[in-house]
């Protein structure tokens, strides 16, 4: 259960049939960005929705859809009455490609009349000794794509086209003379995943850069608080030693530093969580490729990669160190003081 803790939602952690995927590339369902105050952001890493609605339009199909295979696996496991979808006898067999379960006389008609299908069928039996891995894998990774064309819903797509960047089945590809050049769509979606997989080594690299910033920033924040404490027990000790006349001297020096800090307080509190953020993006980023390898059919890869890629290439783009004025010194305050 540990392994697949990420298919939750990553704001109420339950499972969830309507799971959106942000641009930041963190996952909530509809319940929660509903609820989230500021709406419009991101609950974890509060990057802006684009969206006028607040919701994104994009589904997180591999999360929803694994969901889907575990609750199957659940119902395999759970000791549960399972019946066959045909002819309601005990089944005994679950077809990943049918989405049925069948008994042992529908399986054998299942076997001989789809045997140039391949479908997949696997022994209940079986599939209670192992784990949800080796059902996963047992249903295999690929899933046959339909074509877009509502004429050929029936036909299978096994090819992409390069010019208008979509899936296409044979028919489509002979009598439409403009989808040129080809490949094959297995080739294609082996390409997509290699570019995610490249663009999450990117990612890994610029994230180091990240890490090393926010640690500078916290240092720097340190420091700032040091220096602040430092410089009032200066200000109380000298201030002790003179008399009532100068007291309203020690509040203009108290004053002083605290304006001055306060700015800088101010400006690396943003810039902390600006690097924070990006950091919590570019996680969900490695985790979601992470995913889409091990787990992704070719149609989600196909609906999703775009997206994901889109959101990793703006990750990838934004500046290790944003652009912040200095925090003052204390220079003006040492003045006074040794004037004083």
């Amino acid at each position: 259960e540990d392994d697949f803790q990420f298919i939750l939602c990553e704001g109420c952690r339950k499972e969830l049939p309507n799971l959106k995927l942000l641009s930041c590339l963190h996952t909530f369902c509809l319940d929660c960005l509903s609820k989230n105050k500021p709406f419009g952001q991101c609950p974890l890493c509060q990057m802006s929705i684009l969206q006028a609605s607040g919701i994104p339009n994009m589904d997180n199909l591999l999360f929803t859809n694994l969901q889907a295979r575990l609750e199957i696996y659940k119902k395999i496991i759970g000791g549960v009455d399972l019946f066959c979808d045909n002819c309601k006898k005990a089944g005994e067999f679950w077809c990943s490609d049918c989405k049925e379960f069948l008994c042992t006389r529908c399986f054998e008609a299942h076997q001989r009349y789809l045997k140039m299908e391949s479908h997949k069928a696997m022994r209940v039996i079986d599939i209670r000794a192992g784990s949800f891995k080796d059902f996963l894998k047992g249903t295999g990774k690929t899933s046959n794509l339909s074509c877009s064309n509502p004429t050929h819903k029936s036909q299978i797509v096994s090819i992409y086209c390069k010019k208008c960047k979509r899936a296409l089945c044979c028919i489509c590809a002979l009598l439409d003379s403009h989808h040129a050049p080809f490949c094959d769509i297995h080739s294609e979606t082996q390409r997509r995943q290699e570019e995610l997989g490249a663009l999450s080594q990117e990612l890994k690299q610029k994230r180091s850069g990240f890490e090393a910033t926010y640690a500078g920033l916290k240092d720097e924040a340190a420091r700032l608080e040091r220096a602040q404490r430092e410089m009032r027990e200066v200000i109380h000790q000298r201030v002790e030693q003179l008399v009532g006349l100068i007291r309203q001297e020690e509040e203009e020096l108290l004053g002083l530093v605290e304006a001055g800090q306060e700015q800088g307080r101010r400006e690396l509190s943003r810039e902390l969580e600006r690097v924070e953020g990006v950091l919590r993006r570019m996680e969900a980023g490695e985790r979601l490729v992470e995913k889409m390898n091990l787990y992704a059919t070719e149609q989600e890869v196909m609906d999703m990669q775009p997206f994901i890629k889109d959101s990793l290439e703006k990750l990838l783009q934004l500046p290790v160190a944003g652009d912040r004025a200095q925090p003052g010194d204390l220079t003006e305050c040492r003045a006074r003081l040794q004037a004083l």
